[in-house]
């Protein structure tokens, strides 16, 4: 076969894992992302866009929200290329706020509600939004860094104003179990900032004269990139609008049909994509919850039963042993997809075998839009692997030191990626852009990667997390991979720290299963030579309660590393 690693205008053959009936090639439409919910509203008027928490609202119900919004956004300011930031839970004024941010030509700014006064006011003051709608918990967070910021307007969101109405009336019952509950939900906000849901209630519908084009920006999203550095990522819709149908196209979705379980945060990259843009591009049904709790999951499966769950792994895992201990039914979920980090092949099966569907792992990137790759939604998928470059992708493997240089099918190097979904770049830094994208657009992504001869991709690691050990390099997920299946040891991260002129030495942080007496460190170099060489066996072990994790529950190496380093 081909190299499948070739560049955009090569001829190539399609890989043999290649899914059945999902061209290789797709035209994108030369619009904005906007257009897709104008479709949804006109074709699937009736059919329920968003559940939360058990409140309905029809798509028709939505985009009338959205014009009162946009209104709301244009009283308040708001232009053309302006930023609008969202510090924002899931909830249905989350959904409603971003479509009329885009519907004005804004630009949309993401950020998670739950980060401290200092990083709200630092990517607030970078982005220069000018309005920033914000959950009530966070208000005095935001408010705590303003004049740091061009912020002109402060609005706060109810998170409860979204709920059904028995549910906000029930909020009111002098009980501990409603206190708790508006606790969670609700917060102090000065009387001078503004409520979302009562500017909404009072605002005049607002079409705009004119819509936003396929090339101007729609999304600043902040990541760590691939150096570790938070910077906005410039997303346009063109590449929003890409990876919403590359994503149709791969899942064969028909539009009208699915219900999406919203469980993924909206504020990053992955939950973005699939629960905001390639939701609303099927016309699907989008189940939102305020944040990942299994029993709310099954609470809400009862009511409404889902078809499609994004996720991340734990969330899988957890999920499904909840199913088991309560004998609750997930057999409507005919497919996942799990991105994020590495899929267990365990966790997999487990899935599988509760709903009788399919979990399929995918590849991605914030400057991906996200997803770049990903494994058949049918029973030829591999766990582990990463899967196939999505339609009209293209992906090259190259040598780590000198990325004009393709490496043999098979051999390892670093993955580039080049496709319409492919950011135009970092928000007002052109100097790491210049670095991350390269001629003819390719995006450097930092993991090495290798291609099997089937086509399918397989992560070996990230470049920023080998360590260098007396001149050897070791993949820390390797090791990982390899601990993982040690009695007793419920999760590993492995890192690297200073070890002299050896240059780094090989550390393993073990969570130890509940119940088990103990790890020592005699025990995982026995563990570990067995298939590892001698230069990747951890020369130090340290046991921590549980591993450090983002929103979405990726592993926080830097944070692991910053923890065994300071510990005896």
């Amino acid at each position: 076969m081909n190299n499948p690693a070739v560049g955009p205008d090569e001829p190539r053959d399609l890989p043999a894992a290649w899914p059945h009936g999902v061209p290789r090639d797709i035209e994108i439409p030369d619009e904005p992302l906007t257009a897709t919910l104008d479709r949804a509203v006109r074709d699937h008027a009736d059919r329920v866009a968003v559940d939360f928490l058990g409140r309905a609202t029809t798509h028709a119900e939505l985009g009338a929200q959205v014009e009162r919004g946009t209104r709301v956004l244009h009283d308040l300011g708001v232009r053309a290329g302006d930023r609008v930031a969202l510090v924002l839970p899931n909830c249905t004024a989350h959904v409603v706020a971003f479509w009329s941010a885009l519907r004005l030509g804004a630009v949309v700014v993401e950020h998670n509600p739950t980060y401290t006064a200092d990083e709200l006011a630092h990517q607030l003051a970078d982005s220069g939004a000018t309005v920033a709608l914000v959950w009530e918990q966070a208000v005095p967070r935001v408010l705590a860094g303003r004049e740091r910021t061009d912020l002109r307007h402060v609005v706060a969101v109810d998170l409860s104003a979204d709920l059904p109405r028995t549910s906000r009336w029930a909020l009111r019952l002098p009980v501990p179990a409603a206190r708790a509950t508006r606790a969670a939900m609700r917060g102090p906000v000065p009387a001078d900032v503004p409520h979302w849901h009562r500017l909404l209630a009072a605002a005049a519908p607002l079409v705009p004269p004119t819509a936003p084009q396929a090339a101007d920006v729609a999304l600043l999203q902040y990541t760590g990139g691939t150096t570790g550095t938070p910077k906005a990522a410039v997303l346009t819709h063109r590449n929003l609008v890409a990876n919403a149908l590359q994503g149709q196209t791969w899942t064969q979705a028909t539009p009208g049909t699915e219900v999406v379980y919203g469980v993924l945060p909206f504020f990053h990259a992955f939950g973005l994509t699939l629960c905001l843009a390639y939701s609303v591009r099927i016309a699907a049904t989008l189940v939102v919850l305020p944040s990942f709790d299994p029993a709310r999951v099954l609470a809400a499966q009862r009511r409404r039963p889902g078809t499609f769950l994004p996720a991340v792994p734990p969330m899988l895992d957890r999920l499904a042993a909840a199913a088991e201990e309560t004998g609750a039914d997930l057999t409507s979920f005919r497919y996942s997809i799990s991105g994020a980090m590495a899929l267990p092949r365990a966790t997999a099966e487990r899935w599988e075998r509760v709903t009788g569907g399919l979990v399929s792992e995918g590849y991605g990137m914030t400057e991906t839009s996200p997803v770049a790759l990903g494994n058949p939604l049918s029973p030829d998928r591999r766990p582990g692997a990463l899967g196939l470059p999505f339609p009209s992708t293209r992906i090259r493997v190259v040598d780590q030191e000198d990325p004009t240089r393709d490496v043999a099918v098979g051999e390892q190097g670093e993955l580039l990626i080049s496709g319409p979904q492919v950011f135009q770049g970092y928000w007002k830094r052109p100097e790491e852009t210049a670095h991350q994208l390269l001629d003819g657009g390719w995006l450097r992504t930092g993991d090495v990667v290798r291609v099997d001869d089937d086509g399918m991709v397989v992560l070996v690691d990230r470049m920023k997390e080998m360590i260098v050990t007396g001149g050897f390099k070791v993949y820390p997920s390797q090791v990982e991979d390899h601990l993982r299946g040690m009695p007793g040891v419920r999760d590993v991260a492995v890192v690297g720290e200073p070890a002299g002129d050896m240059g780094e030495r090989v550390v393993a942080a073990v969570v130890l299963d509940e119940g088990a007496l103990g790890v020592d460190l005699a025990a995982v170099k026995a563990w570990c030579e067995t298939r590892l060489a001698r230069y990747a066996v951890p020369r130090r072990l340290v046991v921590l309660a549980d591993l450090p994790r983002s929103q979405v529950g990726k592993v926080l190496r830097r944070v692991v590393r910053d923890k065994v380093t300071t510990s005896d």
